[in-house]
């Protein structure tokens, strides 16, 4: 790597603005540059210090963490990662931070056990965000693949996955679908099980289809989004209608995974899949993805250009299952026009 990468450290707490500059300056490529207190300090110095990334506190003093992400993103727009307490309301307040741009979050480091795990995640993020475009060129826009008429089946289930970027990529398609869109959503997103309940109400105060969390036998129907609860695995079964199962399972890295949710919509319902991957750090999907296309199914995936981070969509393009590469804002119109 040619230079470290900066970081503003962002809480109203002393102790915790030294454990996150302790885990990330464990990267010999991390170097914290600066910390403020508030989220007026953090807006000053993120103008006086240019940072490459910021990590913000939700609640502070004299500016909160929201507001100050507003604020930033309107005048020196940089990358932020979110701290948040993993209830509730933490979850509302998060969700408020990633719709204001900021574009991750990861909970607060309350034990040793937790810093440590959370300080690995931290340095990932950090320097998968601030180190994509770092030679201060805009990303690359690559060409799709030609998408000649697709000849299988009309599609009878849309499953959307995403991560990093995901809650406000995913957000963006479901809101602007009609309420009379013809296919059942089930949407898999890298989130913990108390943000989903959260994020499902959202998506349905925002979109004309019905939104809810997914719950284990769950139906699959037209005109509804169920959202993959954080914590658990959700596949799809068609065995005595198309449903969701939902279960405790340590057999995959991510819960929700991605690849487990393309997979078994690809078993369930053959070429009838539709699988679209968006933003996302890591290759979670490729392998989903890989399976509807060997079905005859339809899979898209968001392009390098409109993502936070082009790891998810890339792998699926890498693995050749891409039919269309497609902008995030071109994604909602181009599904009006298949389905």
């Amino acid at each position: 790597m040619a230079k470290h990468v900066r970081v503003l450290v962002v809480d109203d707490s002393a102790f915790y603005r030294k454990r996150i500059r302790d885990c990330l300056e464990v990267s010999p490529v991390i170097r914290v540059i600066g910390e403020a207190a508030d989220g007026e300090e953090a807006v000053r110095l993120s103008h006086e210090l240019h940072p490459d990334l910021i990590t913000m506190d939700v609640a502070m003093p004299v500016m909160d963490g929201i507001a100050a992400v507003r604020r930033i993103m309107r005048e020196r727009p940089t990358p932020i990662v979110m701290f948040s307490a993993f209830t509730r309301e933490g979850a509302q307040a998060t969700l408020d931070a990633l719709d204001a741009g900021a574009v991750d979050f990861l909970p607060k480091l309350d034990s040793a056990n937790d810093a440590a795990r959370t300080g690995e995640l931290l340095r990932a993020r950090v320097l998968e965000l601030a180190c994509d475009g770092e030679d201060g060129t805009p990303p690359r826009r690559e060409t799709p693949p030609t998408p000649a008429s697709h000849k299988g089946s009309q599609p009878s289930l849309l499953v959307i996955g995403a991560s990093t970027g995901g809650p406000v990529a995913v957000q963006q398609v479901i809101a602007a679908l009609p309420g009379d869109f013809p296919l059942p959503v089930l949407v898999g997103i890298h989130m913990p099980g108390t943000f989903t309940p959260a994020y499902a109400e959202r998506l349905d105060a925002l979109a004309a289809l019905h939104a809810r969390e997914a719950a284990d036998g769950m139906p699959l129907r037209p005109g509804q989004v169920l959202v993959a609860p954080g914590g658990l695995q959700t596949r799809v079964s068609a065995d005595g209608g198309l449903h969701v199962r939902v279960e405790a399972s340590d057999d995959a890295l991510y819960r929700p995974s991605v690849d487990l949710l393309l997979s078994s919509a690809a078993e369930a319902v053959g070429p009838r899949a539709f699988g679209i991957v968006l933003t996302g750090m890591g290759t979670d999907g490729a392998e989903g993805a890989r399976r509807i296309h060997e079905a005859g199914g339809r899979v898209w995936a968001q392009d390098q250009a409109s993502s936070v981070v082009y790891g998810m969509p890339a792998a699926v393009v890498r693995v050749g299952a891409a039919e269309r590469v497609l902008a995030l804002e071109e994604i909602a119109d181009a599904l009006r026009e298949v389905c």
